[in-house]
């Protein structure tokens, strides 16, 4: 597979991959996604994106200027792409959700806000790369390729984290059957490093150049287009786990407001019945006064207590029934039978039926010579 091929199809693939996710993105962004739950979509597209630009760049380089895969500045651009593909996968990795314990690089990542791991990853690798750079551009003895050993740790280091985090992530949802893709996948950067380290020069004296090439261009193409299938994969079944669990957020949510709203009903139903209860209450009590003033005294039953009314505080029923010129027994009948008519009863019934002829006017059917 020649060299221009390989660019020119990692370049469409991975631009228009990039493209694509970047697409997904935005889409979930204005769905309102949680934020945190798609960076990860974001920082994965940007890495398949610089892998689009790097192969772009490549073929610039290698068509229009027309210089050889193994000129100072092809190489030089080639690990800068590298480094920048690499911070951004590291990016997305907290963004890798499953219920596992977080590899160390994860932790690591999340001590740092997104700003200050940029700032440290591009000071501390800007600063190798500007020795790497100064040690090797003029010096004929050492070989181009030796500045891929910047890259080749933190591939490694990156792809190794990605093995994890991808397999923990399979794992949590139940998709064990990607422990071999994945697997496969660390195999071919480790194949595809290795393949940048060695000197052209020098292995052309023990496999044929073009045998080489070919597995140098097979193993890149293939692990950026299995890098993308996981990853395509990733995200669907991302989204389709979050789909069910915002469908069984929404469950749950109705379930609480179906409690909500029963409990809700027991209280109207607990506050009719007691509502229910004043009213039959209250029509008890406006039976019991319409009954009362359904009563109809005789008139010698009216006098008695209209004396209660006016003299009923002051004097005894001895009093009354001296005023009255009636015996004691007389007035005791016909209050017993006041008493009977209106459910009179207990120990305060004189005070009852005082109260009760006041109320009702009674003070003017008192005794004539008494009220004289």
């Amino acid at each position: 597979m020649s060299s221009t091929t390989e660019f020119m199809v990692t370049a469409i693939v991975c631009l228009i991959s990039a493209m694509v996710i970047q697409r997904i993105f935005i889409k979930e962004k204005k769905r309102g996604t949680n934020q945190h739950a798609i960076n990860g979509i974001k920082w994965f597209g940007l890495a398949i994106f610089v892998w689009g630009f790097g192969a772009l760049l490549n073929l610039v380089y290698t068509q229009i200027f027309q210089w050889s895969l193994s000129h100072k500045i092809l190489i030089y651009s080639g690990v800068l792409v590298s480094l920048a593909n690499s911070l951004f996968i590291l990016l997305s990795l907290p963004s890798i959700e499953h219920n596992h314990r977080r590899g160390i690089v994860v932790r690591l990542i999340e001590r740092f806000s997104t700003k200050e791991f940029i700032g440290l990853y591009s000071g501390v690798l800007g600063m190798i790369t500007f020795v790497f750079i100064a040690s090797s551009y003029n010096n004929a003895t050492i070989s181009n390729n030796f500045i891929w050993l910047i890259d080749i740790p933190i591939s490694i280091f990156v792809a190794l984290s990605l093995l994890y985090e991808l397999n923990n992530a399979f794992k949590s949802r139940q998709m064990t059957f990607m422990y071999l893709p994945t697997f496969v996948l660390f195999l071919l950067i480790i194949i595809a490093v290795s393949h940048r380290i060695i000197p052209q020069d020098q292995v052309v004296q023990i496999i044929d150049q073009k045998f080489w090439a070919i597995v140098g261009g097979i193993t890149a193409i293939s692990f950026k287009f299995l890098f993308i299938l996981l990853f395509s994969i990733l995200l669907y079944s991302w989204k389709f786990l979050s789909e069910h669990e915002e469908q069984q957020s929404l469950v749950h949510e109705l379930t609480m407001h179906n409690k909500k709203l029963n409990h809700q009903m027991e209280q109207l139903q607990l506050a009719n019945e007691s509502h229910l209860d004043t009213i039959k209450n209250m029509k008890k009590e406006l039976l019991s006064l319409s009954q009362l003033h359904a009563i109809e005294f005789s008139e010698r039953q009216k006098e008695v207590l209209g004396n209660l009314a006016l003299f009923g505080q002051e004097k005894s029923y001895n009093d009354i029934a001296e005023m009255m010129h009636i015996s004691v027994d007389g007035l005791q009948t016909h209050i017993h039978q006041i008493k009977k008519m209106l459910n009179i009863k207990g120990s305060e019934g004189k005070e009852q039926l005082i109260a009760y002829a006041i109320t009702n006017d009674f003070a003017a059917h008192a005794s004539r010579n008494i009220s004289d």
